[in-house]
């Protein structure tokens, strides 16, 4: 199912629009205020940034139990940080708790502190990720007069359905908060450009650092060109957004070469994968089920 925020319709940008990609180095509890002091010294040196995008779960780290509400009392304290700095904020993601059930989500904040949009990940990192309910939704928003900005968080971006969505609804830009320590980091750099260049968008993939995270953080443009990667500690990489660049390579192609959003939209191929009732093939049917690994020789899904 595929949603879309109740906002203006998006018209040419005549300027660049500026984010900021906060990868902070952050502790394993409350760092809420944190993150509203490192908003308040960015937009006091960098004026000209009207967006700001924090990595995943950076307000309270990876505990399920730390869940709460949305609308919640952090949540309402980014609101009051967005609105009394006039920028569109996506303070990273909180674990949300709706009744009995928990999703990691990721609240849209105008520079009204109004919340535009909450988009729940969908691919939880299981099995690891145990306990967190996978959301069904994609989720795009306008910013008026600019452009349409799509999110996904952190394991998201290992299926490409999930940015090819985004995109056939409209992004330029995928906004991407992630939590990572693990050695496959330089694999998501890599996915990170090529889902910037086969959906011809801007990809900002932004990760946390100290106890949380391993930082190096990756925005990549249209042709999936390296706009900055950052180190492993704190770093705030504050860039320009080049709507007219970004739509000039989806009409014409990344130096006039490739026009994958094109080729895709006139395609009359129907995927396997996606063909309602198509059950997987017999190599994928024979896997094990889903389980974290173990030390021993045996396939770790057939416990």
């Amino acid at each position: 199912m595929a949603s879309r925020a109740r906002t203006s319709k998006p018209e040419p940008a005549a300027r660049g629009f500026g984010i900021a990609a906060l990868q902070l180095d952050l502790d394993r509890g409350d760092n809420v205020a944190r993150i509203a002091a490192e908003v308040a010294m960015l937009k006091k040196r960098m004026p000209w940034v009207r967006m700001v995008v924090v990595g995943e779960l950076a307000a309270f780290g990876a505990d399920p139990a730390r869940a709460q509400a949305m609308p919640g009392p952090a949540e309402q304290r980014f609101c009051e940080v967005a609105r009394k700095h006039g920028l569109w904020l996506v303070p990273g993601s909180i674990y949300e708790r709706k009744g009995s059930l928990v999703f990691n989500t990721a609240p849209v904040i105008d520079p009204a502190g109004n919340v535009v949009a909450r988009y729940r990940k969908q691919f939880p990192f299981y099995p690891y990720e145990k306990g967190v309910e996978p959301g069904h939704e994609s989720i795009v928003f306008d910013v008026p007069g600019v452009g349409r900005f799509g999110i996904s968080i952190c394991y998201d971006m290992w299926f490409a359905e999930t940015t090819r969505s985004l995109c056939w609804m409209g992004a330029e830009v995928i906004l991407h908060p992630t939590m990572t320590y693990t050695i496959d980091r330089d694999v998501e750099l890599a996915i990170a450009r090529a889902s910037a260049a086969s959906n011809q968008c801007y990809f900002v993939d932004v990760n946390v650092a100290g106890s949380l995270g391993l930082g190096r953080s990756i925005v990549c443009g249209p042709g999936g060109e390296v706009i900055h990667q950052a180190g492993s500690g704190r770093e705030i990489i504050a860039f320009e957004v080049d709507f007219a660049y970004l739509r000039n390579v989806r009409e014409r192609g990344w130096q006039c070469l490739t026009q994958p959003l094109k080729s895709f939209r006139d395609s009359k191929i129907v995927f396997p994968a996606y063909g309602a009732g198509v059950a997987p093939s017999e190599t994928l049917a024979r896997l094990g089920r889903l389980a974290i690994a173990t030390d021993g020789g045996d396939d770790p899904g057939k416990a």
